[in-house]
């Protein structure tokens, strides 16, 4: 999975890996591999991630380049 763009998009927004890291509830090192690609992110990490950053999942793992999230859905 091509997850530059975490990487990407937490430097645009001027945060280290530290602060994305406590915004997961995980430590430092833990985002650290996911950013390298050393360990797979969890989908509900790329959930909060993608909440937190206002985009879409798709776009999060480059599968898209259009940063607008989807609607919610009205299913609970």
């Amino acid at each position: 999975m091509n997850l530059m763009r975490l990487k990407e998009i937490r430097e645009d927004n001027d945060l280290l890996q530290k602060d994305i890291a406590k915004v997961l509830k995980i430590s430092q090192v833990q985002y650290s591999r996911y950013e390298t690609g050393i360990r797979l992110i969890p989908i509900d990490k790329l959930n909060i991630l993608a909440d937190y950053y206002k985009v879409s999942i798709d776009y999060l793992i480059c599968r898209t380049d259009y940063k607008k999230q989807y609607p919610k859905s009205i299913i609970k």
